[in-house]
């Protein structure tokens, strides 16, 4: 699935919606396979109930490891090189670094830096759970980009619950996007921000991420963010 993917055409659609959606990256086995990691805390360093912290409502959590879950290593491993490819595209238009091609060094200089825990996550909420607007930032060193994987099938396994994407606009109002993405597709989005050209190059407009409540069902993402947390 990932071979086929059209790298130039996702890179274009996140530079003109701020949010590209990819084909299926994961056949429905390989989402149940995830899905039921849920009930295995054995593979989790952290669990979090969103409400008690005013996150939103329902609950989330960090895997350990995530070679512990061989589909979601190399889920992470096999996209980093083209994700890196679009980082580098925005880092001189944003002002910022460049980023290794390989997962492997990335993760090093984050542990060198102190941030050694991992992030990929599985998110999971039932009837009336959402997220409210939110980045994942977790240190110092940010990789720009990230994705989120669908693992039910919208409208059978659960309704409502649609992505909700904040772009904060400098001097006009802020535009709200909303993705459906459909079972095993992935939506690549800004950790932070992206650059959008100006009539003076390119200025930072600050995106954030939230979910819209789940009126009826389950509904499993998971969460794929390539730098770790310290």
């Amino acid at each position: 699935m990932l071979d086929a993917l059209d790298w130039g055409r996702l890179y274009a659609q996140l530079n003109e919606e701020g949010v590209a959606l990819t084909p299926p990256l994961l056949s429905r086995a390989q989402c149940q396979e995830i899905i039921d990691t849920f009930e295995q805390p054995g593979l989790f360093r952290s669990t979090v109930v969103m409400q008690r912290h005013q996150f939103g409502r329902g609950t989330y959590k960090y895997y350990a490891d995530p070679a512990a879950v061989p589909v979601i290593q190399n889920l992470r491993e096999q996209l980093y090189p083209s994700m890196a490819w679009m980082a580098n595209q925005w880092a001189p238009q944003l002002g910022e670094r460049t980023f290794p091609l390989s997962l492997e060094e990335l993760l090093a200089e984050c542990a060198d830096n102190g941030q050694s825990r991992s992030t990929p996550l599985i998110l999971q909420y039932g009837p009336g759970d959402y997220a409210c607007l939110h980045q994942d930032i977790y240190g110092d060193i940010v990789f720009p980009l990230q994705i989120a994987v669908m693992l039910n099938q919208p409208g059978d396994d659960f309704t409502g619950g649609e992505n909700v994407f904040v772009e904060q606009r400098p001097r006009f109002q802020s535009r709200a996007i909303v993705v459906k993405p459909e079972l095993g597709q992935g939506m690549i989005f800004p950790v932070r921000h992206r650059p959008i050209r100006s009539k003076h190059g390119f200025r930072r407009h600050p995106m954030r991420h939230g979910t819209n409540a789940v009126e009826t069902g389950q509904r499993t993402t998971l969460g794929l963010i390539f730098h770790n947390a310290r």
